[in-house]
């Protein structure tokens, strides 16, 4: 499947490759089709995930655990269904990520952000996932110090 993306220009995108959202993204639920793109020759940190349905729309994203965030959170009957997941392992989580720009007056607004209530979930053998919304307490976030 031929894609053209103004992040990276055209692209041929492998049905295996493609990760099916069957409820899209909140806010963008006509995307349900989404690929995972990074720069060759290096181990991703930061993936982007570009969608297929609409080329205009991609997100930055990368595991918690490149942030020093262990994320824990619970998984509905029916998400677990939606996942096929047949166990934990089988899940890798995601957050989007993005960089503030910021206020030039203020140093401390700018910097890299990134969104821990509402992680992607994906079944990579699958390749099906979902934006999970904490809309609640019971989750757990651990920040551990980098160094």
């Amino acid at each position: 499947m031929q894609i053209k993306s103004p992040m990276f220009g055209s692209a041929e995108i492998a049905e295996d490759k493609i990760i099916d959202f069957p409820m899209g993204l909140p806010g963008f639920e006509t995307c349900r089709r989404w690929t995972l793109v990074h720069e060759e020759g290096r181990e991703p940190e930061v993936f982007l995930l570009q969608s297929v349905d609409d080329a205009q729309v991609a997100f930055s994203i990368t595991m918690p655990a490149l942030l020093g965030v262990n994320l824990e959170f619970s998984l509905s009957d029916e998400e677990v269904a939606m996942l096929k997941l047949a166990s934990p392992a089988d899940a890798v989580v995601a957050v989007i990520v993005r960089k503030e720009e910021g206020d030039a007056a203020n140093p401390a607004s700018t910097g890299l952000r990134a969104n821990f209530v509402a992680p992607l979930v994906i079944n990579v053998g699958e390749r099906v996932g979902l934006q999970k919304v904490i809309n609640r307490l019971g989750c757990e976030i651990t920040l551990r110090a980098q160094g």
